[in-house]
């Protein structure tokens, strides 16, 4: 039997810590902070895109995610066969981003009675698809029941060369700062579609407005991952010093690699590529364009940094824009405004742990 035990008096109950104080980075800080790693071969654990084993001649890249609906997905607007190519892909990004090449994939599936097995069919062919585009073998996984809702864990296996991975930790002061493809376009589609549900939840008999923001949505609801990325850069012989994927929004990746390199940066704003439409479509919801790319997240381009000598070689490479550079850790984070006034750089991107 357990005792009941009586509160003395005078004695102050301690406080405990919301998970929204800390958040989903401190509380994986938290979580973390007595990890040891016992084997030679794990080259690189938390704190990284992947973690990195040593596998001999090549090194292992070991990633997962966890989408749980309702946080990370709405099924009102999110068909299944999206969901699940989504689901891939967000994993086979973070082996893009480590510089390394997809190789085999594992689904987790816990889901309640409310669905079908015709609906898990869907989210199968989805996963499937872009196995097939990727070229990730799937390999196992596990289902369960679920008291509600969906859960999906994916967890996936890349390799790299020894001497090709990429790391967080990499950036030096000087470095340039460069984004693949264009940011923010992700979010305005999330907007659309939070727009139009919010319309059919008023009157069912409403047809959804969609017409001319496909490539909104579509980023939202199919993104790609930049696996082409590795390919190209080592066709013009670069390898970036540190990289990340965007999927928190462009400022908190930026401060990820600044964290873990131990520098500082300029990120000048009025560089920040955006599609044109997207840009328009920011105005239209009252959204100053860049906060969209800064804050808004699920563009899943590959955010990295190269040498400074390296600047001929990459300035003219189409669909790569050179945003910034990094500085000491001295000189602090900051968003130079196209008027030439510095503004601390601040994450203010999705956060798993407040955004409920």
């Amino acid at each position: 039997m357990y005792e009941k035990k009586d509160k003395k008096p005078g004695e102050i109950k301690p406080k405990l810590t919301s998970l929204a104080e800390l958040g989903e980075f401190g509380l994986i800080d938290r979580l973390t902070r007595d990890v040891k790693y016992y084997h030679p071969e794990t080259l690189r654990g938390i704190g990284d895109d992947a973690a990195v084993i040593d596998a001999g001649a090549k090194v292992l890249l070991l990633s997962t995610d966890l989408l749980v609906e309702g946080i990370h997905f709405n099924l009102t607007y999110m068909p299944f066969k999206h969901l699940g190519y989504k689901a891939a892909v967000v994993n086979i990004s973070d082996i893009a981003a480590m510089n390394g090449i997809p190789r085999q994939m594992t689904v987790s599936l816990a889901v309640s009675s409310r669905f079908s097995a015709e609906a898990l069919d869907e989210l199968y062919a989805g996963i499937i698809m872009a196995c097939d585009k990727y070229k990730v073998d799937l390999v196992g996984g596990d289902t369960s029941s679920n008291v509600k809702g969906m859960m999906i864990s994916v967890s996936i296996i890349g390799e790299a060369k020894k001497e090709e991975v990429t790391y967080r930790s990499g950036a030096r002061s000087g470095d340039l700062l460069c984004v693949t493809g264009d940011l923010g376009s992700a979010y305005l589609g999330l907007l659309i579609l939070e727009r139009e549900k919010s319309v059919f939840q008023i009157d069912p008999e409403m047809q959804p407005e969609l017409t001319g923001f496909e490539y909104q949505i579509g980023r939202q609801l199919r993104p790609e991952a930049r696996t082409d990325i590795r390919n190209l850069l080592v066709g013009i012989g670069i390898k970036p010093t540190a990289m990340i994927d965007i999927s928190d929004g462009l400022a908190s990746e930026t401060l990820h690699i600044c964290k873990q390199s131990g520098v500082g940066c300029k990120l000048f704003e009025g560089k920040i590529p955006i599609d044109p439409y997207t840009r328009e479509l920011a105005k239209e919801f009252k959204i100053i364009p860049s906060v969209a790319a800064l804050s808004g997240g699920e563009d899943y381009e590959l955010l990295f940094t190269v040498n400074q000598g390296d600047y001929e070689k990459i300035k003219d490479i189409a669909g790569i824009t050179i945003i910034g550079h990094m500085t000491a850790a001295s000189e602090g984070k900051y968003l130079i405004t196209p008027d030439g006034i510095s503004v601390p750089l601040t994450a203010q991107g999705w956060d798993g742990m407040k955004s409920k």
